[in-house]
């Protein structure tokens, strides 16, 4: 690819999907915006229509998902299935024992985690996150992360403004200095951070600032919902 002959090394993505959603009953795989298969389905056509990402990976226990993601590795080479291990499916499961296993199925250089629950966040916006990626370790980061921009008045629990740097009480808030919150769409890192840092972002990523729509996580059945009118208009 192209990346592989300006020797950047192989871009894995890796895609959990573990069983048993509490807050969205069966949400990775029932039927999202027409699309059986639901949102696993919609991510790994996606993921499949990308152009620089090399191997997808979809770790899942969810007999439902397993059977999807065969069916579409099926016709995609790139796309390997792997059942995990129970123990790092549970509620009660370390997310960092999640992250120290993922360089044990993969050999890729780079790994881009991103989540079925985004599923506006499209092949280009993850071609685009690559792309940046690599010039982003040219310029001295070591990661790329999806954020958001934030400008709106925030609160502490105190009911403290926490946000405004202007002199002015109620300043527009165009004018506010920005915040980024991280939407879970790409965490991008190469292999060593994953295996010296048992983490999946670096101490210094770029943000990778994604418009509203791309954003777009489902948390909760009102997110499913939205999520499903927008996809309708646009998928």
């Amino acid at each position: 690819t192209e990346f592989r002959s300006m020797n950047r090394g192989k871009v894995a993505f890796f895609l959990p999907a573990r069983k048993g959603s509490q807050r969205v009953k069966n949400k990775n795989t029932r039927t999202f915006a027409g699309i059986e298969g639901g949102l696993l389905a919609n991510k790994l056509r996606q993921l499949i229509a990308t152009e620089r990402i090399e191997e997808i990976i979809l770790s899942t226990n969810d007999e439902e998902c397993l059977r999807i993601g065969r069916e579409y590795a099926a016709q995609s080479p790139r796309l390997k299935v792997v059942e995990r291990p129970d123990e790092l499916c549970l509620d009660t499961t370390n997310l960092q024992d999640l992250i120290c296993y993922v360089p044990s199925i993969t050999d890729a250089e780079h790994i881009l985690w991103g989540h079925v629950t985004t599923p506006l966040a499209d092949a280009a916006t993850y071609d685009q996150a690559v792309a940046d990626y690599f010039a982003a370790l040219d310029e001295g980061y070591d990661s790329l992360v999806g954020v958001t921009e934030l400008k709106n008045f925030l609160l502490n629990g105190e009911g403290q403004l926490i946000n405004n740097t202007t002199s002015l009480p109620w300043p527009r808030t165009q004018d506010l200095a920005p915040l980024y919150e991280i939407n879970h769409a790409v965490f991008l890192a190469p292999r060593e951070v994953y295996v010296e840092q048992r983490n999946r972002l670096g101490t210094r990523p770029k943000l990778y600032i994604m418009d509203k729509i791309r954003s777009m996580d489902i948390d909760w059945e009102e997110d499913f919902v939205i999520a499903e009118a927008l996809a309708t208009k646009m998928l």
